[in-house]
C-alpha cells in the first residue's frame, strides 16, 4: 500500500471534532470509544457469525461487558479504539490492544468490522495501519502479535498487506462450531528508520 501524503487528508477544520482529534488516514479514524458505541460493541461481540471468523463463540452478559468497560480505564494492559468512516460519526468496528507488554515492548492486537456489509472493503486494513502506527509511535512498541484461522483468507491477506507475517500453524488449536480449525499465530516487528 503507498505511502499516504499529509497533503492528501481532510484539514482537520473541516472534519467532525471526535475526527479531527483521531488518528485517521483518507478513508478511516481510531478514536476513542463513545458512550453510544458500547451498545453497538456488546452487539459485535455477541454476533455469532462473526466468532466463527475469530474466536469461539461465548456469549457476553452485560454485566461482564460493563465490568470490562470499566476495567478498560483503569488497565495499562489493553486498549480499545473505535473505528469509523473519515466522515460518518456512527463506530464500524474495533482495534483492541491486549496483554501490552512495556517491558517486551509487545501486545496482542485484534480487529473486527462489525457489520458484514462494511467487510471486505479495505477498513480494517486501513484502521490496523493506524493502530500499528500508534503501536510504534507512542506505545513504543517492538512487536505486535495476533492469531487468525488458518481458513479465514480474507484476514490472513489484510495482515500480510500491513506487514504480519506467519510465525507457524497451530494444528487444531480451536474447536469452532463443532469443528478443530488450525490457528495461525502471525507478528510483524517496528520497522527500521532509516
Amino acid at each position: 500500500m503507498a505511502a499516504l501524503r499529509t497533503d492528501d487528508l481532510p484539514e482537520p477544520r473541516q472534519l467532525a471534532p471526535l475526527t479531527a482529534a483521531s488518528l485517521r488516514n483518507e478513508t478511516v479514524t481510531i478514536g476513542p470509544l463513545m458512550p453510544e458505541d458500547t451498545g453497538q460493541l456488546f452487539i459485535w461481540l455477541n454476533d455469532v457469525d462473526a466468532a466463527r471468523l475469530d474466536l469461539a463463540y461465548r456469549p457476553t452478559d452485560w454485566m461482564s461487558f460493563k465490568a470490562w468497560l470499566d476495567e478498560l480505564g483503569r488497565s495499562n494492559a489493553q486498549m480499545v479504539f473505535a473505528i469509523r468512516k473519515l466522515f460518518e460519526p456512527q463506530i464500524i468496528g474495533f482495534v483492541i490492544f491486549k496483554n501490552i507488554q512495556f517491558v517486551h515492548r509487545s501486545a496482542d492486537v485484534g480487529v473486527r468490522i462489525g457489520y458484514e456489509v462494511e467487510r471486505g472493503k479495505g477498513y480494517g486494513k486501513r484502521a490496523l495501519m493506524l493502530a500499528l502506527n500508534f503501536a510504534w509511535n507512542h506505545l513504543n512498541l517492538h512487536r505486535v502479535s495476533l492469531t487468525v484461522f488458518a481458513h479465514n483468507a480474507r484476514a490472513i491477506a489484510a495482515y500480510r498487506a500491513v506487514g504480519f507475517s506467519e510465525e507457524g500453524l497451530l494444528k487444531d488449536a480451536a474447536f469452532i462450531d463443532g469443528e478443530w480449525v488450525d490457528v495461525v499465530p502471525m507478528a510483524t516487528i517496528r520497522p527500521q528508520r532509516d
